[in-house]
C-alpha cells in the first residue's frame, strides 16, 4: 500500500521518475526491456500532467504501454538484418560456397580432404581422385559438401 500512497502523493512526477529509475537499471542490466518499461513510465507521467486519471487506470496503462513497447521492439529487432562489415564472421564454410577447391587426396567412401588456402578442410561428395577439382555446393556443420567440376574441352 506505500507504492499505491506514494503515486497518489506523486501523481505524475512518481511515474517520471521511476520511468527515469528503470531508465538507469537498463544500464547496469542489459537485455533491452527495461529501457521500453522506463519509457513506458515517463510517457504515463507525461500522460497524467494532461488527464489525471485513478492509480488503477495508471497501473493499466504502463503496464499496457510496457508490452506494446517491447512487443514492437521485439519484432523490429527480429525481422532486421544484423549490420556488420563482414556477414559471414564464424560462418567460414557459408563463405566458402561457389569455391573451386583441389582435393589434397582421393576423396573415397563419400569423404576426402580439400585445400582451402593455408588450410585443409574434410569434404563429402561422389569418389574422385586425388587432384580433381570440386566446386563447394554446400556444408554440414565443419564439412563441405563438393561436387565435379566439369573439365573444360
Amino acid at each position: 500500500m506505500q507504492v499505491i500512497s506514494f503515486i497518489a502523493s506523486y501523481g505524475a512526477w512518481s511515474w517520471i521518475v521511476a520511468g527515469l529509475v528503470l531508465l538507469a537499471l537498463e544500464l547496469v542490466v542489459p537485455g533491452g526491456f527495461l529501457v521500453w518499461m522506463g519509457i513506458a513510465g515517463i510517457v504515463t507521467g507525461l500522460m497524467l500532467f494532461f488527464q489525471p486519471i485513478s492509480w488503477p487506470l495508471q497501473w493499466l496503462l504502463f503496464g499496457g504501454l510496457s508490452l506494446i513497447a517491447i512487443f514492437v521492439w521485439v519484432r523490429w529487432s527480429r525481422t532486421r538484418p544484423p549490420d556488420s562489415d563482414h556477414p559471414q564472421l564464424n560462418q567460414r564454410a557459408e563463405s566458402l560456397l561457389g569455391q573451386v577447391l583441389v582435393l589434397q587426396g582421393p576423396l573415397v567412401g563419400g569423404f576426402g580432404r580439400a585445400a582451402v588456402g593455408d588450410s585443409v578442410w574434410r569434404v563429402s561428395g561422389p569418389d574422385l581422385p586425388a587432384g580433381a577439382r570440386v566446386r563447394v555446393t554446400g556444408s554440414n556443420g565443419p564439412v563441405l559438401t563438393v561436387a565435379p567440376v566439369e573439365q573444360a574441352s
